[in-house]
C-alpha cells in the first residue's frame, strides 16, 4: 500500500481500543453499520462513509478514537519521514490559521523516541506552510483543529487524521472521579463480556464515582456516550458535513428510552465519592434513573430475587495493603454466597491471590487490561 492518497482511504477507518477489548469493539461497531470489521492488535479496522465515521464517534462506547489514514509508507529513518510528510499537501486539511498537534505510537530502530517523532512531522507540516503561505499554524496540545497520528511500525509509516479529539473515553460527564476510577470504555466493555440483560436489575456494591451503574443506565437506555461532548476531532475536518452531523444527533436524541426496565444501584461506604457519583449521573441526565446509597459492604442485602452483580475491588499492589484487602475479598465471597441466590456476579481483579479469597468456584473467566494492569474477570454463578 505504498504512497496511497487519501481518496483511496478516505473510507477506512481504524479504531483504537484498549488490548484485549479487540473483539468486543468489533462487534460494536459492526453493530453501528460498520463493514469489512477486522480487529487488530489493540485496534479494529472498518470501512464505511461518512455518517458510518460520525455515528461510531457518537455511539461507540468502548472504543478510544477513531483514525483516518491518509498515507501510508516505507520510513527507516527521520530523514525520510520527513521528506515523506512534505509530500502530502496539508492545505488539503489545514490552513495556517488552524491550530495542529502531532501525537506519536510505536517506533524502530532509528525512530525510537515518540515526541522525536512527532516533532519531525510537526515540523515537515509547518514548514510547508511557510514556504506555500508564509505563515504556519500554531502548535495547541490541548484541543487542536486537527490532530494528525503517526504510527510507526517496522520500517512502515501510517499518517492518519484523529476524527475523535480528545479520547473518546472522556464522555463529558465524568470531571469528578474518586481515587482509582474504571475507564468508561473499560466499564462499557465490562457489561458486554457480562452480557447484562437489560431487563435484569444491576448492582455495583463497591461503586466509588459510580462509572459502572453511569455506564449501565446509559446502555439501558440506549443513551449515545457521545451526547456530552463538546467536540469531536472530525467537525474541524475541511469535507465535514454539518447538517448530516445535526441529523445524527437528533435521531440519537430521540432514540433514547425514558424509563428503566430494571432498577440499577451502585452502593459505597465512602459518602464523598457517592456525591461524586450523583453529580457524574446529573450530569447525563440520569440522577432519576439510578439509586446510588452509602451501604456497608457487611450490611448489603439483595435488594432483588435475581440481577447481576459487577463490580471492581481494589487489588492493592504492596504486601500489606494485599493482606488487608484479602478480608474484603473474603466478605465478598461470602456475602454473594448466603444473600445473592439467584443472582450472577462478575469481580475485576489484577491479583490472582486476592481472587482466591473469594473462596467461590468460578464459571468463567476472562482476560482484560486495566490500562497496563493485566486483570481477570471472574464470573460466578450463585445458586
Amino acid at each position: 500500500m505504498e504512497r496511497v492518497e487519501i481518496a483511496a482511504l478516505m473510507n477506512h477507518y481504524f479504531a483504537t481500543v484498549a488490548r484485549s477489548l479487540e473483539s468486543i469493539a468489533a462487534q460494536e461497531i459492526e453493530r453501528l453499520g460498520a463493514s469489512q470489521v477486522r480487529p487488530d492488535f489493540a485496534g479494529v479496522h472498518f470501512v464505511g462513509d461518512k455518517a458510518t465515521l460520525y455515528r461510531v464517534n457518537l455511539w461507540a462506547r468502548t472504543i478510544f478514537r477513531v483514525l483516518v489514514p491518509i498515507r501510508e509508507f516505507y520510513c527507516p529513518n527521520a530523514g525520510i519521514l520527513y521528506r515523506e510528510v512534505q509530500k502530502i499537501s496539508w492545505d488539503k486539511y489545514l490552513q495556517s490559521h488552524n491550530t495542529l498537534a502531532v501525537s506519536c505510537t510505536g517506533g524502530n530502530q532509528k525512530l525510537n523516541h515518540t515526541h522525536f517523532t512527532a516533532l519531525q512531522v510537526k515540523n515537515a507540516i509547518v514548514d510547508q506552510q511557510r514556504r506555500k503561505f508564509g505563515q504556519r499554524s500554531t502548535i495547541a496540545p490541548q484541543n487542536p483543529d486537527l490532530l494528525v497520528n503517526v504510527h510507526i511500525q517496522q520500517q512502515r509509516c501510517i499518517l492518519s487524521l484523529d476524527s475523535s479529539g480528545t479520547s473518546l473515553h472522556r464522555r463529558g460527564y465524568h470531571p469528578a472521579m474518586g481515587a482509582a476510577p474504571l475507564k468508561e470504555t473499560l466499564a462499557a466493555a465490562l457489561l458486554e463480556i457480562a452480557d447484562w440483560d437489560t431487563s435484569l436489575p444491576f448492582l455495583d456494591p463497591l461503586c466509588g464515582s459510580g462509572t459502572l451503574p453511569i455506564e449501565a443506565g446509559l446502555k439501558a437506555l440506549n443513551i449515545a456516550p457521545g451526547l456530552w461532548r463538546q467536540k469531536f476531532g472530525f467537525e474541524s475536518f475541511p469535507d465535514f458535513d454539518q447538517k448530516l452531523w445535526q441529523q445524527l444527533q437528533n435521531q440519537a436524541k430521540n432514540e433514547r428510552l425514558h424509563q428503566l426496565k430494571a432498577p440499577i444501584w451502585g452502593s459505597d461506604r465512602d459518602a464523598d465519592v457517592l456525591t461524586q457519583a450523583r453529580s457524574n449521573s446529573e450530569r447525563c441526565g440520569l440522577q432519576y434513573q439510578l439509586q446510588f446509597s452509602q451501604t456497608e459492604l457487611a450490611q448489603l442485602e439483595a435488594p432483588a430475587g435475581c440481577g447481576t452483580i459487577v463490580c471492581n475491588p481494589p487489588y492493592g499492589e504492596r504486601l500489606g495493603v494485599v493482606r488487608e484487602l484479602g478480608a474484603l475479598y473474603k466478605m465478598l465471597g461470602n456475602i454473594f454466597k448466603q444473600r445473592f441466590k439467584g443472582w450472577t456476579a462478575f469481580i475485576l481483579t489484577g491479583n490472582k491471590e486476592l481472587a482466591k479469597q473469594v473462596g467461590l468456584r468460578t464459571s468463567s473467566r476472562f482476560r482484560v487490561y486495566n490500562g497496563a494492569i493485566a486483570c481477570t474477570l471472574l464470573k460466578y454463578e450463585l445458586y
